[in-house]
């Protein structure tokens, strides 16, 4: 029978992006996320808030950290993955359901972004026409 491990999360970063190194190189980066939920009881409104870590590999922890910041609005699509291991201490297996994101999208305004102006557009300049070719005639109408 087919499985689906996927989930979506929307919610608020609860500190900044750091991003360390694998000892290969590869980009880690460690979020904590704040989501929101309200709804109303007995005519009351209700609100609570769940707190999420979320792991992100690669270009995405990098982006994170370009990008986003303390409250910056986010959507994750990430897989559930449980992590085992024997406690030193007291021999005991212990185990963590972490949150690996594969997908990011940054949701809140490009004006809060963190990072640095966008450099102007380089100019490139055509390479030189061989010799018999001639420059188009823009004035010419289309010969169709």
């Amino acid at each position: 029978m087919p499985s689906l491990n996927k989930t979506f999360l929307i919610g608020n970063l609860t500190r900044d992006p750091e991003v360390r190194y694998t000892p290969k190189g590869v980009p880690v980066c460690e979020l904590g996320l704040a989501i929101n939920r309200t709804w109303s009881e007995d005519g009351q409104k209700r609100e609570e808030t769940t707190f999420v870590d979320v792991t992100l590999w690669g270009r995405t922890a990098e982006i994170a950290q370009q990008y986003l910041h303390k409250g910056s609005p986010v959507f994750i699509e990430d897989r559930l993955q449980l992590d085992t291991w024997e406690d030193r201490q007291t021999g005991q297996k212990r185990s963590k359901l972490k949150v690996i994101g594969e997908n990011l999208q940054l949701l809140g305004d490009r004006r809060e972004s963190t990072s640095p102006p966008p450099r102007p557009p380089q100019r490139v300049s055509a390479p030189p026409r061989p010799a018999g070719v001639r420059e188009p005639d823009l004035d010419m109408e289309p010969p169709f």
